[in-house]
């Protein structure tokens, strides 16, 4: 039988859940055959820690970033970020985006925070990760605003309309499904992971969160991106290798490794 090769486009090791069983972590993470996984930074104060994971693994890589919803942090420059982003195991400028569905009021400094990481990925010539929850317009207004087609990214955890998931596609942006494509009432996920073609596609796990099922409500981690590879599956009738070949070939070619 060929082997089937997969890869966690999102995932947060550093966080409580996974950060103090690392090794057991990794070790069940390369059992299910998942041989590269993306470490994605949320604050300035973790991404020390996120890119030394990064160093100590071959096969992990790490971003840098600070999350849409983090108002409490300190808050990035775009030297911040370029100075942070130069490392060559750092392969993406995020976790950025926008949210408006944890946060209300003015939220001009999380559009103005957004621009400078666009900012900052043009100039490092990386690719960007987004997250965007409740502001499909304004995150797509911004991108367009910025030039972000110019360095392209990935959509994370996908939860929009086809109609997003296209808008972005045209501006080189992948569309990257996470374990929510299992959950039972997730209609709009699995339509979008049914008609976005694989060759636009990402899978993640985002954990240690959104846990897919049959592990629903428990603590998510990498090795469980087979399922959301075997519900993509599922939802197209192909066979699973195919889901994994080419959402593995478009992660190595997002973080420009051969």
């Amino acid at each position: 039988m060929d082997l089937i090769e997969y890869a966690d486009s999102h995932c947060h090791l550093n966080y409580d859940g996974l950060n103090d069983k690392t090794t057991a972590v990794l070790s069940r993470m390369r059992e299910s055959n998942v041989n590269q996984a993306l470490n994605v930074c949320t604050t300035l104060e973790e991404s020390e820690a996120v890119l030394g994971l990064a160093i100590k693994h071959d096969f992990l890589y790490a971003s840098v970033g600070v999350h849409p919803d983090n108002d409490k942090n300190r808050e990035p420059s775009i030297k911040d970020l370029v100075s942070r982003g130069a490392h060559k195991k750092i392969v993406a400028i995020g976790e950025t985006g926008l949210d408006y569905f944890r946060l209300k009021g003015d939220l001009e400094w999380q559009r103005s925070r957004f621009r400078r990481h666009i900012r900052a990925a043009r100039e490092l010539n990386k690719p960007l990760i987004i997250h965007t929850r409740s502001a499909p317009e304004d995150t797509i207004r911004i991108l367009s605003e910025e030039n972000a087609k110019d360095v392209g990214g990935v959509m994370h955890c996908f939860t929009e309309n086809l109609e997003v998931a296209k808008k972005s596609i045209d501006m080189n942006f992948l569309i990257s499904i996470s374990g929510i494509v299992t959950f039972k009432k997730a209609e709009q996920v699995q339509h979008v992971a049914k008609n976005v073609d694989l060759s636009d596609m990402m899978i993640e796990t985002d954990s240690p969160f959104l846990a897919p099922v049959p592990f629903r409500g428990k603590t998510n981690e990498p090795a469980y991106v087979v399922h959301v590879a075997k519900k993509i599956a599922d939802l197209k009738d192909v066979p699973v290798k195919q889901v994994a070949d080419i959402t593995t070939r478009n992660f190595k070619s997002f973080i420009n490794i051969s």
